[in-house]
């Protein structure tokens, strides 16, 4: 291991407790926080991503969070830099970075050597513009001929992703999976992993989205809309959000907007949970467990101190 402190990760499906095992871990260890949730990057979408308040957060700092407007789409390669920059500045000065967050490919882009192939705006305008006309399904049948790989891992109605993929093929006359090649480290890390009985997780997503509601998320939402949310194609897409707009446009009743929340919060937990189960360096943890925080501090010892 490296004379610098190293990187411990808290990851695992949303609800299960991540950001109050990473305050708990950065008081014992002398700690500090690099969000790592693709949506609480975007400054005003508090409530509908959990985004830790100040009693949350204990005392303990938190970083990269609030970074974007609503209206500026989603760049990972753009996370990667200043996670990274915020991660060797803590490491040089002996504190502890812990990378919190259910973002399975911005956690990765942190911690492995990734490459991220670049963008072409004349062929992703392109490519949106036929989007928008004939839809994504007509964009992911094409994906399916040229990358069956890519069309299998992407849903047939992000059309976001579609058009990256068929950007990257066009681009690098490669598949687009190639891009996620098997890790290689860039920094000596502790993953950590945090998961619930499927059951009882279920019960968290509808408990947390009643206290989205009963916090005040819907009107979170109507000020967002009126800063532009709606051009926005990463932030307007997000659990809850795009709900909550569809609400608004009518399309969905206010109950429904609320019970759809729930159940694709519900459908993304079981993606999140395939995506970091998938990582065999990661240790799982029980987030129930009544010794959770000395659970998680003893693997921590074990992976940077040894037997």
């Amino acid at each position: 291991m490296s004379a610098l402190p190293p990187v411990v990760a808290v990851v695992g499906p949303t609800a299960t407790g991540k950001t109050a095992l990473a305050v708990a871990l950065a008081h014992r260890l002398g700690g500090e926080v690099v969000n790592a949730d693709s949506m609480q990057l975007y400054r005003g979408m508090d409530i509908g991503t959990a985004k830790p308040d100040e009693a949350e957060r204990d005392g303990v700092p938190h970083h990269l969070l609030d970074l974007w407007h609503v209206r500026e789409p989603a760049s990972v390669a753009e996370y990667r830099r200043r996670a990274r920059a915020e991660i060797d500045r803590l490491r040089a000065a002996g504190v502890v970075p812990l990378l919190v967050g259910g973002s399975g490919l911005y956690v990765r882009a942190v911690l492995d050597e990734l490459d991220f192939p670049g963008t072409d705006a004349a062929v992703r305008a392109r490519l949106e513009a036929e989007l928008a006309e004939v839809g994504p399904a007509a964009l992911h049948a094409r994906l399916a001929e040229v990358d069956p790989a890519a069309a299998a891992a992407v849903l047939p109605s992000n059309g976001r992703r579609i058009v990256r993929a068929l950007e990257v093929v066009e681009l690098t006359g490669g598949p687009f999976r190639a891009t996620l090649p098997e890790p290689a480290p860039h920094y000596p890390a502790v993953v950590l992993g945090l998961d619930r009985e499927p059951a009882e997780l279920d019960a968290r997503v509808a408990a947390r989205v009643e206290r989205m509601w009963a916090a005040g998320f819907v009107a979170e939402v109507e000020a967002l809309a009126a800063d532009g949310l709606r051009e926005g194609p990463t932030a307007s897409r997000a659990l809850g959000y795009a709900q909550v707009l569809a609400q608004f446009d009518g399309a969905l009743t206010p109950e429904e907007a609320r019970e759809r929340t729930v159940s694709s919060t519900r459908r993304f937990v079981r993606r999140q949970r395939s995506w970091f189960r998938r990582d065999a360096h990661t240790t799982w943890l029980d987030a129930a467990a009544p010794g959770l925080v000395d659970d998680a501090a003893a693997v921590i010892t074990d992976r940077t101190i040894g037997p």
